[in-house]
Formats: C-alpha cells, structure tokens, sequence
C-alpha cells in the first residue's frame, strides 16, 4: 500500500516537472517565433528553432543633377526662387512645345555611372510614365524605363563595426540601372485657408534615379550606403548631395523573411530626406514587420512614410501596379547615343555635340575609397581614422592643412583632430567647412599657428579650429 502511494507521488511529480519544462519551452518558442516541437531542453531547443526573421533592404535613390539649367529646357536651376519664377513654356506643358535635352546632365549621368562600375548603354532610349498630381502639368514623367542610361553596377561601403565599432567593415551592394528623369514641382499645402498652391520652379529639374538591389539588412548598411553614395556625387560634382535643399532623396523598400525562403510582402518608405532618418526609419520598418509576422499578420504592400517626431513610419497609400503608369516610348525625343571615342563618330558630329566615354574616363576625380587608401599610405593612420576623415564634411581637407602647418606626428594630429576637434564641432552642430568658412581662410590658420609657436599641441588644434 505504502509502496503504491509512493509510486503515485512520483508519477504525479515527474508530471508537474514535465507540465514546468514544456510551460518554459513554450515562453521560449513565443519569444524566438519558433513553430518547433516542443523540448523540454533548451539547447535542444535553439538547434531545433527555425531561423530568425532578417530584414531585406533595397533603395532607390533620387539625385538632382548638378547643372544650370533643367533636362529639358532652357529655365535655370535655383533653391528658393520665387514661385514660379523659373518656368518655361514646356515646364508649364504648354501645347506645341517640345524637349530638347540638355547634354551636362547626360555627361554627368554617365560619370556617375562609371564611378559606380556600371556598364554604359550606347543606346538609350526614353519613356512616359502617366501619373496625375497637381504638381505634373504634362500628366506624365519622362524617365527611361525601359532601357536607361547605364546598369548592373557596384557601389563598394564601409562602416565602422565590430564590438567597439572601430573596426572598417566593407560590403558592396548591386546598382540595377541608373536613368535619367525629369522632377515633377512642389504642392504647398496651406492648412489655413484650405487650400493647395502649387510651385513648378522644381519641374523639369534633372534627376539621377539609382535603382540599389536589395543586398543590404539594415539602417545602418542602408545609411552607409548612401553616405558612400553622396560622397562620390560629390567628388564628381554631378550632384552637390545636400539632402535638406531636397538634392538627395531616398526611397526605402523594406521586408522581412527567414534565411532561405522567399522574400516577403514589401513596404516603400518615400522620400526619405536625412541618413539618420533613412536609418531609423527602416530599423523601425523591420520591426514593425517583425511583429506583424509574429502574431500571425500579414504585412500590406503599400507606401508609407516616416514621422521623424514619433520615429515611427505611417500608411500614406497602397502601392500602385507597374501597369497603373501606362509607360510609353517618348515620340519627341530620339534614342540617346553615347559614342565610344572621338574616332566611332559619324560623319557631321563633332565632338563638343556628343557624349564621349573616353573623355568623360579621363576626367573622372579620386573617388572616396582611393583617398581613404591615399591617407592610409601616405601618414600611416589607420583605416577607421582615414573612413573618418573622408566621411566627415571637410575633415580630411583640414588634416591635410594641419600636416602641412605642423611637423607633429600624423598619428598624434589625427588624435586631435578626430576627437578634440571634431568633439567640439559637434558640439555646435557643424562641420570643418562651416567652421573655416564663417571665420577664416586657409592663409589664416597658417599664421595662426605660427604665432602659437609656445602653445601645446591641444591648443594649437583649437586654435586652428578658427574658434
């Protein structure tokens, strides 16, 4: 009798062991998403869990070609004109008028397009994409979709990684096509009186549109990539890259699914204005998703936009099928040709009315990452401290104006000059060329370091800060 109660105790504490081991399996399955059967063993557990949820991230990236005039007429190119002050009849759509495209903005997306490895089109040809805003006096754009100026390019990142982020991680992400498009004008919305003005000094502006496959995880590869990206326009001076004039726009398509399946139900950020922004809005949009899928949800193709307030991203509209954009050959304007060398022009074309690869190859300027390596040999800094002083506006200009004032060790000068000095300007929300721009010039932090012969060095670099 004793021995068949002490069996029953047993049993029934063996079955509470069992019914706590699969209560803490399962608080485990719901935090990893695992849809795994039940273990009482953790590690059995993590072996058996299916893979995580990862983010999938590809951008397309709206750049303002740098040039005087617009793509297709002849009216300037001015940040905060007077509304509607540079409209020409074919801006405006007027009948009767036709496109005369403007050669700068064809030579600078064909640099960009070499810079970015991509192979050029000879060949290209322009589109109508039918959509109707307010602000779209000819009901549609003019784009090349279906066979743009240049495609299957790289663009080549880094950012700084590792557990103490100092060590340079690089990647690379696929550039689709890059295709020249005019910018549409701007909707100003008055609250007040109801009601909507629209500007159409931004209609006709050229733009670069550059397609990103989705290669990048994250904000931060995303915010890398598009620093990187803005960097190089820079250096070519094909689009000053200044985000908060509009210069640089960035659309964020976002998804999430497991390693090994399909990608899932994506989602478009628009018009994404600040790399911290464009990071923190696709960070949030994984995790959105991320929760969505967990609770067994499906995630809405559509667009929405970022709240740079509440950090969150809020539904603007569903997404709109290719087919809704009716694109058609463009009738006015004839295929673009992009001429080899001087030699593979035909006969009547001189060289002044065509776009020549050749030439524009040998004008190309040192792009980012061969400065990087430039600083890296030529002062024996390390690789984190030469991303730095790329990556910072002006940062490397002044390193390089302080070696040549100073004969103090370079490893020293990029001490101060990336922590003291670059701490200080941040401080004050500036950079190195706001700096130096409002106080003085190049000559005058010559003059003052010679007249700080006795300083120490840390005051020497606050001096030359132009403080």
């Amino acid at each position: 009798m004793a021995a068949a109660g002490i069996a029953a105790a047993s049993e029934l504490l063996h079955s509470l062991k069992l019914i706590a081991c699969y209560q803490q399996g399962s608080c485990m399955l719901i935090r990893r998403i695992s849809t795994a059967k039940l273990q009482c063993s953790s590690q059995t557990l993590v072996k058996s869990a299916p893979q995580q949820l990862v983010g999938v991230v590809g951008l397309e990236i709206h750049a303002q070609i740098s040039s005087n005039t617009k793509l297709f007429s002849g009216s300037s190119v001015q940040f905060l004109a007077p509304p509607n002050s540079l409209v020409s009849f074919f801006d405006a759509s007027l009948p009767g008028t036709l496109p005369v495209l403007n050669r700068r903005c064809v030579e600078a997306a064909v640099m960009t397009g070499l810079a970015l490895n991509c192979t050029i089109n000879k060949k290209s040809v322009f589109d109508r994409k039918h959509y109707f805003y307010a602000d779209l006096p000819a009901g549609y754009q003019i784009t090349q979709q279906r066979r743009p100026v240049a495609v299957d390019g790289v663009l080549t990142y880094s950012f700084l990684g590792g557990k103490k982020r100092n060590q340079v991680m690089r990647k690379n992400v696929h550039i689709k096509q890059i295709q020249l498009e005019q910018d549409s004008g701007k909707s100003l919305h008055d609250d007040v009186n109801s009601q909507t003005l629209i500007d159409l000094n931004r209609a006709g502006v050229g733009l670069m549109e550059l397609v990103m496959e989705p290669d990048m995880s994250c904000g931060e590869e995303a915010a890398a990539a598009v620093r990187e990206l803005q960097l190089i326009l820079q250096a070519l001076g094909t689009c000053q890259g200044n985000m908060s004039e509009g210069q640089l726009r960035v659309d964020a398509n976002v998804s999430v699914h497991r390693p090994g399946e399909q990608l899932g139900t994506r989602t478009e950020v628009k018009n994404i204005n600040s790399i911290r922004y464009l990071a923190r809005a696709i960070d949030f949009e994984i995790q959105r998703q991320t929760d969505v899928v967990q609770r067994g949800g499906t995630v809405v193709n559509e667009t929405r936009a970022y709240n740079s307030k509440s950090g969150e991203t809020v539904a603007m509209r569903d997404k709109e099928g290719l087919q809704d954009y009716r694109f058609m050959p463009e009738p006015n304007l004839p295929p673009l040709m992009v001429f080899e060398d001087i030699a593979s022009l035909p006969a009547g074309i001189e060289a002044g009315q065509a776009v020549i690869l050749q030439t524009i190859k040998e004008g190309l300027p040192e792009l980012p990452s061969i400065r990087r390596d430039r600083l890296v040999q030529a002062y024996g800094i390390l690789p984190e401290h030469s991303f730095t002083l790329v990556n910072e506006d002006g940062l490397m200009e002044y390193f390089e104006a302080v070696m040549k004032s100073t004969k103090r060790e370079p490893r020293k000068a990029i001490g101060w000059v990336t922590n003291e000095l670059l701490g200080l300007l941040k401080q004050q929300d500036m950079t190195v060329s706001q700096r130096c721009s409002r106080r003085c010039g190049g000559h005058q932090v010559r003059r003052r370091y010679r007249s700080s012969e006795s300083r120490t060095w840390g005051s020497l670099v606050m001096a030359l800060s132009c403080t």
